[in-house]
């Protein structure tokens, strides 16, 4: 009935009727964790930390059933007499979603939290800037916002069709907006770590001062790997300097994503510099498996290791920390089939049973793993909703749950008890027979591996 699954659950006799009144007692315990018990005599929580209570209310929202998740929620409910004894395996249950591309508007944002909360995952890894978009606001330079802020046309389908959208695309988000994610996210026991990209994936950013950049031009209509990047020289890196000071004033968490992926001809000491500097603002810089090779990095650098789990071994041995997040297991905007109605279908396919299959390597000494959402091809809240879910609550499981899993059980737990809550959130989530007509996409050219 619970997902993700907890460590223990024992269903006893019969059920309560339950008004909503918990009794919560602070114990000693695995961090995050609670046990939950509901007798005849009520609902009692001990649990270790704020966190830990958050979850077990989660827990008791999931067995007053899919009603419990609608905005107006039963006042009474029958809970099952039960015992739960849970905490998460990885301190790192992260989601990466990329608003660069395709912008999320800060109400869909919130809704994105609240789906994390439910699932029991605690890092939101905003995708902040990349070649076709700059989404956060900057006071010092406010033409990347106002320039790198919107695009006047997109690539439709995979850019090897040159197939156009043929409509403008833009949005950026406030510093005071980002403010209030943070803080509405802080409230779900998420933390959001902020991604700045450089050297490369920065067209957005060098159309709107282009001398930041070795060669001009505007903000990137197509996807793929853009070859040009930022220069190295000494006012490029103040810049962004004083870029990364905005962002650690909106931004509070310790981690800063300063990216460090595809970038043709990058320059390594640009990265180091930026992460070195991160790290004199007393904050750990978090990059993607390429910074590896750039040189030395500051000490409690996190390492996202995505183009497999080699990477993040490597990262390992030299003492950095890791994050798991390998493309042929946790990149959700993969084809979740063959079939050709699965729309725009690029990457290597990427089943909900392929998700829950996923064992991070060395688990017993990284900080986690993550599920990447690129939204080159998810081009509004129903696709984005399509392509996460259920694929990510299987992902939940991976990382909140303990190892041994049992296929079979979480497909009955989750047709027949939390694909219901999702119809109540309103999650346009992909059956798991495949999309709904409304949900393909036909004729929309993909590149399928």
């Amino acid at each position: 009935m619970i997902l993700p699954r907890p460590v223990s659950f024992t269903r006893g006799d019969g059920e309560i009727s339950f008004d909503g009144t918990v009794h919560v007692e602070r114990v000693t315990g695995p961090a995050e964790g609670y046990r939950l018990s509901v007798t005849p005599d009520g609902v009692r929580v001990w649990a270790s930390d704020d966190a830990g209570e958050f979850y077990a209310r989660q827990t008791v929202r999931q067995l007053s059933g899919p009603a419990a998740f609608r905005s107006v929620a039963p006042v009474r409910v029958a809970l099952p007499v039960c015992e739960v004894e849970d905490h998460p395996r990885f301190a790192w249950r992260g989601v990466m979603l990329d608003v660069a591309r395709h912008f999320l508007p800060k109400h869909d944002l919130l809704r994105y939290v609240d789906l994390l909360a439910v699932h029991k995952l605690n890092v939101l890894h905003l995708h902040l800037t990349d070649d076709q978009g700059w989404r956060f606001e900057s006071l010092k330079f406010p033409r990347l916002h106002e320039i790198g802020g919107w695009r006047p046309d997109s690539r439709f389908g995979d850019r090897r069709s040159g197939g156009m959208a043929g409509r403008p695309h833009g949005g950026y988000y406030t510093q005071d907006d980002l403010r209030e994610v943070v803080a509405y996210a802080a409230l779900r026991h998420i933390t959001v770590v902020p991604e700045i990209d450089v050297p490369g994936h920065s067209q957005a950013a060098i159309a709107a001062y282009p001398e930041l950049g070795v060669s001009g031009g505007e903000v990137w209509t197509d996807w793929g790997i853009n070859p040009n990047v930022l220069k190295a020289d000494e006012s490029t890196v103040d810049f962004y300097r004083q870029v990364f000071d905005e962002v650690l004033d909106v931004f509070p968490g310790e981690v800063v994503g300063l990216g460090g992926d595809e970038a043709e001809a990058g320059d390594g000491r640009f990265v180091r510099r930026i992460a070195q500097y991160l790290r004199q603002r007393g904050r750990r810089p978090f990059g993607w498996d390429e910074v590896l090779g750039v040189g030395p990095l500051p000490s409690r650098t996190v390492i996202a290791s995505w183009r497999g789990e080699d990477a993040g071994l490597t990262a390992l041995e030299r003492g950095h920390d890791v994050v798991m997040c390998p493309e042929k297991h946790v990149y959700l905007d993969y084809r979740q089939s063959d079939h050709p109605a699965e729309p725009i279908p690029v990457g290597t396919v990427t089943t909900l049973e392929d998700v829950y299959r996923y064992e991070p390597a060395a688990a017993d000494r990284v900080l986690g793993a993550q599920a990447n959402l690129w939204t080159e091809h998810l081009d509004s809240p129903r696709r984005l909703d399509y392509a996460a879910f259920p694929r990510l609550s299987a992902f939940a499981e991976v990382v909140w749950s303990p190892v041994a899993r049992d296929e079979a059980e979480f497909l009955t737990r989750l047709a027949e008890h939390h694909l219901p809550r999702l119809d109540a959130l309103g999650v346009e989530y992909r059956p798991l027979d495949g999309p709904r007509p409304w949900q393909a996409l036909p004729g929309v050219p993909g590149f399928p591996r």
